[in-house]
């Protein structure tokens, strides 16, 4: 029979936790605290600086900012309850707050990828059509892509929730990871999920499938605009602009790419590596995307330096 038991919408679901340590538990939350705490410092020291810096008011810098945005909401949504797992031992988690976060999470990703699109698409025009970059990507054209990504997650995922809502849910309401995603929520269902099945497929592909191909369809134009440069410094120089934005991008593909082949493929895998993937997906992106454009970018460095008063402006 289908139970209902902490929501009338639908049943309350039991969160992963490291195996053999189902009850509170401090230790695990450390690593996972630290590195939401230097996430959460990160981002914002990067919003800060390129908002303090007038000569980072540029297109990449101002998609580097919705990138910090995406990924502090992304990070928010998902970490403090895990971490009321393994500090409170708190491991349920109601019906209609798990389909938020599932929502959250995937809408935030796919904005996310929309975002570091826009970025292929800034380094496309600033290298091959370098005349025409401050007509194409202005100020106003960079927040309506901003716009736009939020608006391409919210319609494309909004349906995911919408569609587990009227499934029953029998037997098992163990989750495989500490936070709620659709296939693993999906999976609880003692229904057809045939619906929620192909609509979650296309989501992905025509959303992150789509964009990991353009993506890698404007970097094969980049190539082939340098390899036009005579000198080899020269194409050097010009290629190194790209280099922050393709570490950022393999930090948001391949987790992603590595949870979902662990979706597909890993069920009979331990618990934890369904686990220790599920939070990497989550922080990984989070933690590095401000490191990296903070190791490349010198203005970036100088100013956050200047605002924690290290030293002089």
């Amino acid at each position: 029979m289908p139970f209902s038991n902490s929501s009338e919408l639908g049943p309350s679901f039991i969160l992963a936790s490291l195996p053999g340590l189902e009850g509170a538990q401090s230790w695990p939350a450390v690593p996972l605290c630290s590195a939401y705490v230097l996430a959460v410092l990160a981002n914002v020291a990067v919003l800060l600086a390129v908002r303090a810096e007038p000569g980072l008011h540029a297109p990449m810098y101002f998609f580097l900012c919705m990138l910090a945005a995406i990924d502090l909401a992304l990070a928010t949504a998902t970490v403090p309850r895990v971490l009321c797992l393994y500090w409170l031992g708190s491991r349920e988690i109601g019906f209609a707050a798990c389909l938020l976060q599932m929502f959250l999470i995937h809408a935030l990703s796919a904005a996310e990828s929309t975002v570091l699109l826009a970025m292929a698409a800034d380094r496309y025009v600033a290298i091959c059509h370098p005349l025409r970059h401050a007509a194409v990507l202005t100020g106003g054209a960079t927040a309506k892509i901003g716009l736009l990504a939020l608006a391409r997650g919210v319609l494309f995922f909004l349906p995911l929730p919408l569609l587990l809502l009227p499934l029953p849910f029998c037997g098992s309401r163990a989750l495989s990871h500490s936070f709620c995603l659709h296939q693993d929520v999906m999976n609880l269902a003692c229904a057809n999920t045939t619906p929620s099945v192909v609509y979650g497929l296309t989501a992905i592909l025509l959303v992150m499938g789509l964009d990991a191909v353009l993506i890698c369809l404007s970097y094969l134009l980049i190539l082939k605009a340098v390899l036009r440069l005579e000198a080899w410094r020269e194409r050097l120089k010009v290629f190194s602009t790209c280099i922050a934005h393709i570490c950022v991008v393999l930090a948001f593909y391949v987790p992603l790419i590595g949870l979902s082949v662990v979706h597909r493929f890993g069920k009979d895998l331990a618990p934890l590596v369904h686990i220790v993937m599920g939070n990497i997906y989550i922080l990984v992106p989070a933690v590095l995307n401000p490191i990296i454009y903070g190791v490349r970018t010198k203005q970036i460095q100088r100013r956050i330096l200047s605002l924690i008063h290290l030293t002089d402006r």
